[in-house]
């Protein structure tokens, strides 16, 4: 029950496996069970292996976390996280008990054993205070008390607990005692000052703590390092995009984490922001210039097209920020790629669609006809109109889209003879004509239509002329 791990797999043994066998004495005396039962030894040993022992408080509910935290540290699987010796573990014990008020440290495991007698406070377990206290040393001649060592008053009642003293064991032959002379009280005194040193030791003499360094030059690192006693480890650089080139990002052991004196502490120092210098792919593909942006830690950005008569459609014409530019590592490089050598889009409006479409194409460009004809001026068959228009600048294989003509739209006209000019001017305008007057030498201060070109009641295309003869 109270095999340390180590030594069930490997077989070693050193001052920090009874520092387990006592982490699980000390379960046992909180909580009265061990912390590791079975059916067999090798079920017993295999959690031993497997299992953490669990907090006392599981089992007493209510108790101290400060006990679970002791519990936990000697017991701990790992022998490095273990104390190291028995010096160490009192340290850690004292610290504990230094943190208990009386009613913790007077508080009852649930198997406690009670007394027969009146006095409440005389069947209250102290087992923690027990933990703790010296045992008083049996001067030369004592013959001690009923456990060999622990003087017993009237009641027979032990004074390092408050316990009844459980019923003695029937008689059996008895061993000869030892005496203990005054070497064994040399030896004593002698082992009491060595734990008291080494606890001062553990506790205040051997450990300092880590001091703010984060955000100082690495000289004002040594030096504060040097104030408090210790040593400068291993100097690492790292990038930062945060902590000014020269100072200290980081520190291992951390910034105000315990260490022992003497010992040293590493540091990682900014190199500032990691920058790139941007390679120049001017004159590259776009698919190449972007791989080389990505290999040099950049990203490739936003691309723009412009004509260029000397970088050929496809290929990168600049770069935004310049070649050559030092910029911080994933910055995104915006990329002007060229269309080639702009062309004039001719004008094709009227022509018949196959003309139109034969002199685009000849021009370098691709041609798109709208499924929607529209009424025009041209006749049916011929372009109404373009997209872009002509006069516009196009890249080689841009798409003009052409629009068909259905003919102009025929409406009827008004019949304004025998009307004023300004009344049959009106009513043409808004028919959908221009109209256009004729007075001749005789109707030069008349006011009456005599006459219009397209009699009243025919149609006549939308937007086209009519002429009134006024006399």
């Amino acid at each position: 029950s109270y095999l340390a791990p180590e030594q069930i797999e490997q077989g070693a043994a050193d001052p920090r496996v009874d520092v387990y066998a006592c982490g699980v004495v000390l379960y046992e005396m909180l909580t009265g069970g061990k912390p590791h039962e079975g059916d067999s030894p090798a079920q017993v040993l295999y959690k031993h292996l497997h299992e953490d022992v669990p907090p006392p408080s599981a089992a007493v509910p209510g108790m101290a976390y400060e006990l679970d935290e002791l519990v936990a540290s000697a017991t701990a699987r790992t022998p490095e996280i273990r104390p190291h010796d028995a010096v160490a573990l009192l340290a850690l014990t004292r610290e504990a008990r230094a943190t208990l008020t009386d009613e913790q440290l007077d508080a009852v495991p649930p198997l406690a054993v009670a007394g027969e007698h009146d006095n409440a406070e005389d069947r209250t377990s102290v087992i923690p205070r027990a933990l703790t206290m010296p045992r008083p040393l049996p001067v030369d001649g004592d013959e001690g008390g009923a456990d060999g060592g622990f003087p017993a008053d009237a009641d027979g009642v032990h004074r390092t607990s408050r316990l009844a003293t459980p019923p003695a064991d029937p008689p059996g032959p008895r061993r000869p005692r030892l005496r203990r002379g005054p070497l064994a009280i040399v030896v004593a005194v002698l082992l009491v000052l060595g734990l008291g040193t080494g606890v001062w030791y553990i506790n205040s003499g051997q450990f300092t703590k880590v001091p703010a360094l984060l955000s100082k030059t690495e000289a004002q690192a040594r030096d504060r390092l040097e104030e408090a006693g210790l040593d400068v480890g291993k100097v690492e650089h790292a990038y930062s995009d945060t902590v000014e080139r020269g100072k200290v990002i980081s520190t291992d052991p951390g910034v105000g984490e315990r260490i022992r004196k003497n010992d040293s502490v590493a540091l990682t120092v900014s190199d500032g922001p990691d920058t790139v210098k941007l390679p120049d792919v001017a004159g590259y593909r776009l698919d190449r210039a972007r791989t080389v942006l990505k290999d040099e830690g950049l990203e490739p950005g936003m691309v723009t097209r412009a004509f260029s008569d000397e970088v050929p459609k496809g290929f990168v014409i600049s770069t935004e920020p310049k070649t050559g530019t030092t910029v911080r590592a994933g910055s995104a490089v915006a990329l002007v790629v060229s269309k080639g050598s702009p062309i004039d889009v001719p004008d094709v409006t009227g022509d018949d669609l196959a003309d139109a479409r034969a002199e685009l194409t000849e021009a370098g460009l691709k041609v798109k006809v709208a499924e929607e004809q529209v009424n025009s001026e041209y006749d049916k068959g011929q372009v109404a109109r373009q997209t872009p228009d002509s006069g516009s600048r196009a890249a080689e294989g841009d798409t003009v889209t052409l629009t068909v003509s259905k003919g102009p739209e025929m409406i009827e006209v008004p019949d304004v003879v025998g009307d004023s000019v300004d009344d049959a001017k009106r009513t043409l305008e808004d028919a959908g004509f221009d109209v256009k007057e004729d007075r001749g030498l005789l109707g030069l201060f008349g006011d009456t239509v005599k006459e219009q070109s397209v009699e009243g009641g025919d149609t006549a295309p939308k937007g086209s002329t009519i002429k009134i003869t006024i006399r």
